[in-house]
Protein backbone atom coordinates (compact mmCIF):
# COMPACT_ATOMS: atom_id res chain seq x y z
CA UNK A 1 0.00 0.00 0.00
CA UNK A 2 1.38 3.41 -0.74
CA UNK A 3 1.70 6.51 1.34
CA UNK A 4 -1.08 8.11 -0.31
CA UNK A 5 -3.32 5.08 0.21
CA UNK A 6 -2.61 4.74 4.11
CA UNK A 7 -2.86 8.52 4.29
CA UNK A 8 -6.93 8.11 2.46
CA UNK A 9 -7.18 5.24 4.88
CA UNK A 10 -6.68 7.37 8.27
CA UNK A 11 -8.60 10.21 7.22
CA UNK A 12 -11.58 7.92 6.30
CA UNK A 13 -11.31 6.10 9.92
CA UNK A 14 -11.24 9.60 11.82
CA UNK A 15 -13.94 10.72 9.74
CA UNK A 16 -16.57 8.00 10.55
CA UNK A 17 -15.72 8.67 14.73
CA UNK A 18 -15.47 12.20 13.97
CA UNK A 19 -18.66 15.20 13.78
CA UNK A 20 -16.74 15.96 10.85
CA UNK A 21 -18.18 16.19 6.81
CA UNK A 22 -16.20 14.64 4.40
CA UNK A 23 -15.25 16.24 1.74
CA UNK A 24 -13.79 15.50 -1.66
CA UNK A 25 -11.07 17.73 -3.49
CA UNK A 26 -11.37 17.59 -7.50
CA UNK A 27 -7.47 17.42 -7.61
CA UNK A 28 -6.13 14.03 -8.17
CA UNK A 29 -2.94 13.20 -7.26
CA UNK A 30 -1.35 9.72 -8.29
CA UNK A 31 -5.06 8.71 -9.37
CA UNK A 32 -6.16 9.25 -6.11
CA UNK A 33 -8.55 11.80 -4.95
CA UNK A 34 -7.43 13.90 -1.44
CA UNK A 35 -10.36 14.00 0.90
CA UNK A 36 -10.33 16.17 4.16
CA UNK A 37 -12.01 16.07 7.19
CA UNK A 38 -13.69 19.69 7.66
CA UNK A 39 -15.41 20.45 11.12
CA UNK A 40 -19.14 20.98 10.97
CA UNK A 41 -20.06 24.43 11.00
CA UNK A 42 -23.97 25.22 12.00
CA UNK A 43 -25.65 28.73 12.66
CA UNK A 44 -28.39 29.12 15.15
CA UNK A 45 -30.50 31.44 15.91
CA UNK A 46 -31.04 33.03 19.26
CA UNK A 47 -33.63 30.37 20.48
CA UNK A 48 -31.78 27.83 18.92
CA UNK A 49 -28.59 28.56 21.19
CA UNK A 50 -30.59 28.74 24.12
CA UNK A 51 -32.15 25.22 23.18
CA UNK A 52 -28.54 23.77 22.76
CA UNK A 53 -27.20 25.09 26.75
CA UNK A 54 -29.96 23.02 28.42
CA UNK A 55 -28.38 20.19 29.92
CA UNK A 56 -29.57 16.31 28.75
CA UNK A 57 -32.60 14.82 30.51
CA UNK A 58 -33.59 18.62 32.05
CA UNK A 59 -36.53 20.18 31.31
CA UNK A 60 -36.54 23.18 29.29
CA UNK A 61 -37.96 26.63 30.77
CA UNK A 62 -40.38 26.42 28.17
CA UNK A 63 -41.87 23.60 29.22
CA UNK A 64 -41.85 24.46 33.01
CA UNK A 65 -43.73 28.05 32.20
CA UNK A 66 -46.32 26.51 29.82
CA UNK A 67 -49.03 26.60 32.96
CA UNK A 68 -48.32 30.38 33.21
CA UNK A 69 -51.67 32.51 31.70
CA UNK A 70 -50.57 34.28 28.52
CA UNK A 71 -52.94 37.25 28.48
CA UNK A 72 -52.05 39.82 25.42
CA UNK A 73 -53.65 37.49 23.00
CA UNK A 74 -56.92 36.85 24.71
CA UNK A 75 -59.83 38.32 23.84
CA UNK A 76 -62.71 38.10 25.21
CA UNK A 77 -66.00 36.57 23.99
CA UNK A 78 -68.45 39.35 23.22
CA UNK A 79 -65.02 41.49 21.73
CA UNK A 80 -64.09 38.62 19.73
CA UNK A 81 -67.25 37.61 18.45
CA UNK A 82 -67.40 41.57 17.21
CA UNK A 83 -64.01 41.77 15.59
CA UNK A 84 -64.37 38.42 14.11
CA UNK A 85 -63.75 39.83 10.67
CA UNK A 86 -60.45 42.20 11.34
CA UNK A 87 -56.95 40.53 10.16
CA UNK A 88 -55.49 39.57 13.48
CA UNK A 89 -53.09 42.34 13.81
CA UNK A 90 -55.60 45.45 13.91
CA UNK A 91 -58.15 42.83 16.55
CA UNK A 92 -55.16 42.81 18.43
CA UNK A 93 -54.25 46.84 17.99
CA UNK A 94 -58.34 47.44 18.91
CA UNK A 95 -58.46 45.25 22.07
CA UNK A 96 -55.04 47.04 23.17
CA UNK A 97 -56.82 50.28 23.00
CA UNK A 98 -59.98 49.28 24.15
CA UNK A 99 -58.49 48.28 27.69
CA UNK A 100 -56.18 51.25 27.85
CA UNK A 101 -58.95 53.50 27.99
CA UNK A 102 -60.92 51.38 30.10
CA UNK A 103 -57.60 51.46 32.58
CA UNK A 104 -57.22 55.19 32.17
CA UNK A 105 -60.57 55.67 33.20
CA UNK A 106 -60.47 53.76 36.25
CA UNK A 107 -57.32 55.19 36.82
CA UNK A 108 -58.72 58.98 36.96
CA UNK A 109 -61.30 57.81 38.88
CA UNK A 110 -59.55 56.97 41.30
CA UNK A 111 -57.07 59.85 41.61
CA UNK A 112 -60.18 61.72 41.68
CA UNK A 113 -61.74 59.59 45.09
CA UNK A 114 -58.15 61.05 46.59
CA UNK A 115 -55.25 60.15 47.99
CA UNK A 116 -56.00 56.90 50.24
CA UNK A 117 -58.02 55.04 47.23
CA UNK A 118 -54.74 55.89 45.49
CA UNK A 119 -52.51 54.15 48.31
CA UNK A 120 -54.60 51.04 48.42
CA UNK A 121 -54.38 51.06 44.56
CA UNK A 122 -50.59 50.87 44.68
CA UNK A 123 -50.43 48.35 47.52
CA UNK A 124 -53.07 45.76 44.98
CA UNK A 125 -50.52 46.93 42.29
CA UNK A 126 -47.43 45.80 44.25
CA UNK A 127 -48.82 42.59 45.59
CA UNK A 128 -50.16 41.47 42.30
CA UNK A 129 -46.69 42.05 40.56
CA UNK A 130 -44.79 40.30 43.38
CA UNK A 131 -46.97 37.09 42.88
CA UNK A 132 -46.55 37.09 38.87
CA UNK A 133 -43.46 37.02 39.46
CA UNK A 134 -43.00 34.60 42.35
CA UNK A 135 -45.21 32.49 40.27
CA UNK A 136 -42.82 32.48 37.52
CA UNK A 137 -40.03 31.31 39.88
CA UNK A 138 -42.55 28.56 40.86
CA UNK A 139 -42.70 27.28 38.10
CA UNK A 140 -39.19 27.28 36.93
CA UNK A 141 -37.83 25.66 40.21
CA UNK A 142 -41.00 23.71 40.70
CA UNK A 143 -40.45 19.93 41.70
CA UNK A 144 -42.34 17.59 44.00
CA UNK A 145 -42.73 19.05 47.74
CA UNK A 146 -40.18 21.33 47.25
CA UNK A 147 -40.56 22.86 51.35
CA UNK A 148 -42.22 26.39 52.15
CA UNK A 149 -41.62 28.17 49.03
CA UNK A 150 -44.50 30.31 48.56
CA UNK A 151 -45.05 30.59 52.23
CA UNK A 152 -42.14 32.23 52.97
CA UNK A 153 -42.40 34.78 50.03
CA UNK A 154 -45.62 35.65 51.41
CA UNK A 155 -43.77 36.09 54.87
CA UNK A 156 -41.00 38.20 53.30
CA UNK A 157 -42.98 40.25 51.20
CA UNK A 158 -44.94 41.07 54.81
CA UNK A 159 -41.93 41.88 56.67
CA UNK A 160 -40.88 44.10 53.72
CA UNK A 161 -43.86 46.30 53.83
CA UNK A 162 -43.78 46.29 57.83
CA UNK A 163 -40.53 47.63 57.51
CA UNK A 164 -40.72 50.46 54.19
CA UNK A 165 -44.48 51.50 55.13
CA UNK A 166 -43.49 52.10 59.26
CA UNK A 167 -40.85 54.26 58.08
CA UNK A 168 -43.57 56.18 55.76
CA UNK A 169 -45.57 56.10 58.80
CA UNK A 170 -42.67 57.53 61.21
CA UNK A 171 -41.51 60.39 58.44
CA UNK A 172 -44.81 61.86 57.68
CA UNK A 173 -47.12 60.70 60.85
CA UNK A 174 -44.49 60.22 63.34
CA UNK A 175 -45.59 63.36 66.06
CA UNK A 176 -49.53 61.93 65.73
CA UNK A 177 -48.62 58.27 65.98
CA UNK A 178 -46.33 59.22 68.98
CA UNK A 179 -49.40 60.45 70.80
CA UNK A 180 -50.80 56.93 71.24
CA UNK A 181 -49.20 55.62 74.11
CA UNK A 182 -49.64 52.41 73.08
CA UNK A 183 -47.55 52.90 69.39
CA UNK A 184 -44.66 54.80 70.93
CA UNK A 185 -42.83 51.66 71.72
CA UNK A 186 -43.67 50.16 67.84
CA UNK A 187 -41.93 53.68 66.29
CA UNK A 188 -38.91 54.20 68.77
CA UNK A 189 -38.24 50.51 67.89
CA UNK A 190 -39.71 50.58 64.33
CA UNK A 191 -36.40 49.37 62.71
CA UNK A 192 -35.36 46.30 65.11
CA UNK A 193 -38.57 44.49 65.33
CA UNK A 194 -38.53 44.63 61.49
CA UNK A 195 -34.85 43.73 61.51
CA UNK A 196 -36.31 40.61 64.23
CA UNK A 197 -39.25 39.87 61.76
CA UNK A 198 -36.73 39.41 59.28
CA UNK A 199 -34.40 37.13 61.09
CA UNK A 200 -37.37 34.58 61.75
CA UNK A 201 -37.88 34.13 58.14
CA UNK A 202 -34.36 33.99 57.56
CA UNK A 203 -33.86 30.94 60.35
CA UNK A 204 -37.06 29.63 59.01
CA UNK A 205 -35.99 29.22 55.44
CA UNK A 206 -32.67 27.78 56.96
CA UNK A 207 -34.06 24.77 58.66
CA UNK A 208 -36.60 24.23 55.66
CA UNK A 209 -33.26 22.98 53.94
CA UNK A 210 -33.59 19.87 52.49
CA UNK A 211 -30.36 18.06 51.16
CA UNK A 212 -31.53 16.87 47.34
CA UNK A 213 -32.93 20.57 47.31
CA UNK A 214 -30.46 23.04 48.15
CA UNK A 215 -29.17 24.40 44.55
CA UNK A 216 -33.56 25.34 44.24
CA UNK A 217 -34.17 26.09 47.37
CA UNK A 218 -30.84 28.78 47.21
CA UNK A 219 -32.58 29.94 43.43
CA UNK A 220 -35.47 30.69 44.80
CA UNK A 221 -34.27 32.68 48.12
CA UNK A 222 -32.28 34.42 45.68
CA UNK A 223 -35.58 35.39 43.42
CA UNK A 224 -37.56 36.36 46.19
CA UNK A 225 -35.26 39.22 46.79
CA UNK A 226 -34.89 40.65 43.90
CA UNK A 227 -38.60 40.59 43.48
CA UNK A 228 -38.72 42.46 46.76
CA UNK A 229 -36.06 44.86 45.60
CA UNK A 230 -37.87 45.59 42.24
CA UNK A 231 -41.12 45.42 43.60
CA UNK A 232 -41.55 46.95 46.77
CA UNK A 233 -38.78 49.13 47.18
CA UNK A 234 -40.26 50.62 44.36
CA UNK A 235 -43.49 51.12 45.68
CA UNK A 236 -42.44 52.58 48.90
CA UNK A 237 -41.15 55.41 46.93
CA UNK A 238 -44.11 55.89 44.99
CA UNK A 239 -45.82 56.39 47.60
CA UNK A 240 -43.35 58.75 49.54
CA UNK A 241 -43.96 60.82 46.27
CA UNK A 242 -47.78 60.43 46.60
CA UNK A 243 -47.49 62.16 50.20
CA UNK A 244 -44.80 65.69 48.33
CA UNK A 245 -47.93 66.09 46.45
CA UNK A 246 -50.14 64.07 43.84
CA UNK A 247 -48.37 65.85 40.95
CA UNK A 248 -45.05 64.41 41.68
CA UNK A 249 -47.10 61.08 41.22
CA UNK A 250 -49.52 61.73 38.36
CA UNK A 251 -47.01 63.52 35.86
CA UNK A 252 -44.46 60.94 35.91
CA UNK A 253 -47.21 57.99 35.65
CA UNK A 254 -49.04 59.98 32.52
CA UNK A 255 -45.44 60.67 31.24
CA UNK A 256 -44.77 56.62 31.27
CA UNK A 257 -48.65 55.56 29.94
CA UNK A 258 -48.00 58.36 26.86
CA UNK A 259 -44.65 56.83 25.98
CA UNK A 260 -46.21 53.84 25.94
CA UNK A 261 -48.70 54.89 23.82
CA UNK A 262 -47.39 57.08 21.51
CA UNK A 263 -44.45 54.73 20.87
CA UNK A 264 -47.09 52.08 20.11
CA UNK A 265 -49.20 54.24 17.85
CA UNK A 266 -45.87 55.82 15.82
CA UNK A 267 -44.61 51.80 15.65
CA UNK A 268 -47.47 50.73 14.48
CA UNK A 269 -47.82 53.08 11.33
CA UNK A 270 -44.56 53.99 10.69
CA UNK A 271 -42.02 51.29 12.55
CA UNK A 272 -39.54 50.18 9.99
CA UNK A 273 -36.36 49.91 11.76
CA UNK A 274 -35.84 47.36 14.82
CA UNK A 275 -34.62 49.32 17.94
CA UNK A 276 -33.44 46.10 19.61
CA UNK A 277 -32.82 42.39 19.67
CA UNK A 278 -34.90 42.04 23.05
CA UNK A 279 -37.71 43.49 21.59
CA UNK A 280 -38.58 42.50 18.03
CA UNK A 281 -41.59 44.82 17.79
CA UNK A 282 -40.04 48.06 19.21
CA UNK A 283 -38.22 50.01 16.17
CA UNK A 284 -36.61 53.44 16.16
CA UNK A 285 -39.66 54.92 14.97
CA UNK A 286 -41.74 54.54 18.01
CA UNK A 287 -38.96 55.10 19.91
CA UNK A 288 -38.01 58.69 18.42
CA UNK A 289 -42.01 59.81 17.74
CA UNK A 290 -43.02 58.14 21.60
CA UNK A 291 -39.98 59.97 23.03
CA UNK A 292 -41.37 63.73 21.18
CA UNK A 293 -44.66 63.18 21.80
CA UNK A 294 -43.81 62.57 25.62
CA UNK A 295 -41.98 65.55 26.14
CA UNK A 296 -45.14 67.80 24.13
CA UNK A 297 -47.25 66.29 26.57
CA UNK A 298 -45.44 66.72 30.02
CA UNK A 299 -45.34 70.60 29.33
CA UNK A 300 -48.98 70.03 28.70
CA UNK A 301 -50.22 68.46 31.61
CA UNK A 302 -47.55 70.03 34.27
CA UNK A 303 -49.43 73.48 32.95
CA UNK A 304 -52.69 71.55 33.81
CA UNK A 305 -52.09 70.15 37.32
CA UNK A 306 -50.48 73.05 38.46
CA UNK A 307 -53.66 74.88 38.13
CA UNK A 308 -55.35 72.98 41.22
CA UNK A 309 -54.03 72.50 44.85
CA UNK A 310 -55.66 69.42 45.08
CA UNK A 311 -52.64 67.92 42.62
CA UNK A 312 -49.74 70.54 43.96
CA UNK A 313 -50.52 70.62 48.17
CA UNK A 314 -49.07 67.74 49.94
CA UNK A 315 -51.27 64.94 51.77
CA UNK A 316 -51.26 65.07 55.22
CA UNK A 317 -53.16 63.13 58.00
CA UNK A 318 -56.31 65.91 59.13
CA UNK A 319 -56.94 65.44 62.88
CA UNK A 320 -61.00 66.56 62.52
CA UNK A 321 -61.78 64.29 59.99
CA UNK A 322 -59.71 61.58 61.05
CA UNK A 323 -58.32 60.17 57.58
CA UNK A 324 -55.48 61.38 54.98
CA UNK A 325 -56.31 64.27 52.71
CA UNK A 326 -54.66 66.75 50.74
CA UNK A 327 -54.04 70.04 52.28
CA UNK A 328 -55.49 73.19 51.77
CA UNK A 329 -52.00 75.17 51.41
CA UNK A 330 -50.50 78.49 49.79
CA UNK A 331 -48.41 76.63 46.77
CA UNK A 332 -45.08 76.72 47.05
CA UNK A 333 -42.84 78.70 44.29
CA UNK A 334 -42.38 75.79 42.17
CA UNK A 335 -46.52 76.19 41.53
CA UNK A 336 -46.76 79.87 41.03
CA UNK A 337 -46.99 81.31 38.07
CA UNK A 338 -44.29 83.07 36.77
CA UNK A 339 -44.00 86.03 33.82
CA UNK A 340 -41.08 85.35 31.23
CA UNK A 341 -40.50 87.86 27.96
CA UNK A 342 -38.74 86.13 24.64
CA UNK A 343 -38.72 88.42 21.72
CA UNK A 344 -41.12 91.06 22.58
CA UNK A 345 -44.02 88.15 23.85
CA UNK A 346 -44.99 88.16 27.48
CA UNK A 347 -45.76 84.01 28.67
CA UNK A 348 -46.58 82.63 31.72
CA UNK A 349 -45.23 79.46 32.94
CA UNK A 350 -44.63 77.38 35.61
CA UNK A 351 -41.48 76.50 37.14
CA UNK A 352 -42.91 72.88 37.76
CA UNK A 353 -42.86 72.75 34.26
CA UNK A 354 -38.90 72.94 33.88
CA UNK A 355 -38.45 70.25 36.56
CA UNK A 356 -41.01 68.58 33.97
CA UNK A 357 -39.08 68.52 31.16
CA UNK A 358 -36.31 66.47 32.94
CA UNK A 359 -38.69 64.21 34.08
CA UNK A 360 -40.49 63.57 30.41
CA UNK A 361 -36.58 63.08 29.19
CA UNK A 362 -35.89 60.58 31.48
CA UNK A 363 -39.66 58.78 30.49
CA UNK A 364 -38.74 59.23 26.90
CA UNK A 365 -35.42 57.97 26.94
CA UNK A 366 -34.39 55.61 29.87
CA UNK A 367 -37.84 54.71 30.99
CA UNK A 368 -38.56 51.90 28.18
CA UNK A 369 -35.34 50.07 29.18
CA UNK A 370 -37.60 49.21 32.46
CA UNK A 371 -39.78 47.56 29.55
CA UNK A 372 -36.58 46.29 27.49
CA UNK A 373 -35.65 44.57 30.60
CA UNK A 374 -38.81 42.93 31.90
CA UNK A 375 -38.93 41.70 28.02
CA UNK A 376 -35.62 39.56 28.20
CA UNK A 377 -36.72 38.30 31.19
CA UNK A 378 -39.66 37.04 29.69
CA UNK A 379 -37.63 35.91 26.91
CA UNK A 380 -35.36 33.97 29.19
CA UNK A 381 -38.00 31.70 30.53
CA UNK A 382 -40.03 31.65 27.20
CA UNK A 383 -43.20 33.40 28.45
CA UNK A 384 -44.76 36.29 26.39
CA UNK A 385 -46.35 37.66 29.43
CA UNK A 386 -46.29 37.43 33.37
CA UNK A 387 -50.23 37.12 33.53
CA UNK A 388 -53.24 37.46 31.93
CA UNK A 389 -55.24 39.82 33.84
CA UNK A 390 -56.13 42.57 31.37
CA UNK A 391 -56.77 41.41 28.03
CA UNK A 392 -54.80 42.69 25.18
CA UNK A 393 -51.89 43.33 27.64
CA UNK A 394 -51.21 41.02 29.52
CA UNK A 395 -50.06 41.34 33.49
CA UNK A 396 -50.47 43.95 35.95
CA UNK A 397 -46.17 43.53 35.66
CA UNK A 398 -46.68 43.60 31.48
CA UNK A 399 -48.34 47.44 32.34
CA UNK A 400 -46.22 48.45 35.40
CA UNK A 401 -42.65 47.62 34.33
CA UNK A 402 -41.81 50.68 33.02
CA UNK A 403 -43.07 52.44 35.75
CA UNK A 404 -41.01 51.29 38.86
CA UNK A 405 -37.88 52.40 37.23
CA UNK A 406 -39.34 56.07 36.52
CA UNK A 407 -40.66 56.23 40.69
CA UNK A 408 -37.15 55.87 42.19
CA UNK A 409 -35.74 58.37 39.58
CA UNK A 410 -38.54 60.52 40.49
CA UNK A 411 -37.55 59.80 44.35
CA UNK A 412 -34.03 60.56 43.39
CA UNK A 413 -34.83 64.41 41.95
CA UNK A 414 -36.94 65.58 44.60
CA UNK A 415 -34.98 64.23 47.15
CA UNK A 416 -31.77 66.31 45.41
CA UNK A 417 -33.30 69.16 44.03
CA UNK A 418 -36.76 69.55 45.65
CA UNK A 419 -37.43 68.19 49.27
CA UNK A 420 -36.80 69.93 52.38
CA UNK A 421 -36.46 68.20 55.72
CA UNK A 422 -39.86 66.76 56.78
CA UNK A 423 -41.20 68.49 60.20
CA UNK A 424 -43.30 64.98 61.35
CA UNK A 425 -39.97 63.27 61.10
CA UNK A 426 -38.31 66.12 63.09
CA UNK A 427 -40.26 66.16 65.53
CA UNK A 428 -40.55 62.17 65.70
CA UNK A 429 -36.55 62.72 66.67
CA UNK A 430 -37.38 65.07 69.15
CA UNK A 431 -39.95 63.53 71.15
CA UNK A 432 -36.92 60.51 71.53
CA UNK A 433 -34.54 62.98 73.18
CA UNK A 434 -34.07 63.74 77.29
CA UNK A 435 -36.88 65.74 78.52
CA UNK A 436 -34.22 68.66 79.16
CA UNK A 437 -32.76 68.16 75.70
CA UNK A 438 -36.43 68.81 74.38
CA UNK A 439 -36.08 72.23 76.23
CA UNK A 440 -33.01 73.00 74.90
CA UNK A 441 -34.64 72.24 71.44
CA UNK A 442 -37.65 74.48 72.28
CA UNK A 443 -35.57 77.62 73.38
CA UNK A 444 -33.11 77.45 70.61
CA UNK A 445 -36.05 77.65 68.19
CA UNK A 446 -38.13 80.09 69.94
CA UNK A 447 -35.11 82.42 69.93
CA UNK A 448 -34.59 81.53 66.59
CA UNK A 449 -38.24 82.52 65.57
CA UNK A 450 -37.82 85.77 67.69
CA UNK A 451 -35.04 86.88 65.73
CA UNK A 452 -36.95 86.45 62.57
CA UNK A 453 -40.14 88.10 63.68
CA UNK A 454 -42.36 85.34 63.18
CA UNK A 455 -42.80 84.82 67.29
CA UNK A 456 -43.28 88.50 69.06
CA UNK A 457 -40.17 88.51 72.35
Amino acid sequence: MTQVDMDTKNVRQRSSRGAGIVVESSPKKNGHKFRHNIPDVKTTTDEEEEEEDDMPGVVKASERTKDIPQGSDRVPKILKHLLVRLPQRWRNALVRSIFGFVMISLFSLIIYSGPIALILLILTIQVKCFQEIISIGHSVYRIHGLPWFRSLSWYFLLTTNYFFYGENVIDFFGALVDKVEYLHFLVKYHRFLSFSLYCVGFMWFVLSLVKKYYLKQFSLFAWTHIALLIVVTQSYLIIQNVFQGIIWFLTPVSMIICNDLMAYFFGFFFGRTPLIKLSPKKTWEGFIGGGIATVAFGGFISWCLCQSSFFTCPVEYDESLGRIVVTTCRPGYIFRPQEIQLYGWNFTYFPFMIHSLWLSLFSAVIGPFGGFFASGFKRAFKIKDFGDVIPGHGGIMDRFDCQFLMATFVNVYIYSFIRTASPGKLLAQVFTLKPDQQVQFFTSLKEHLENLGVLSP
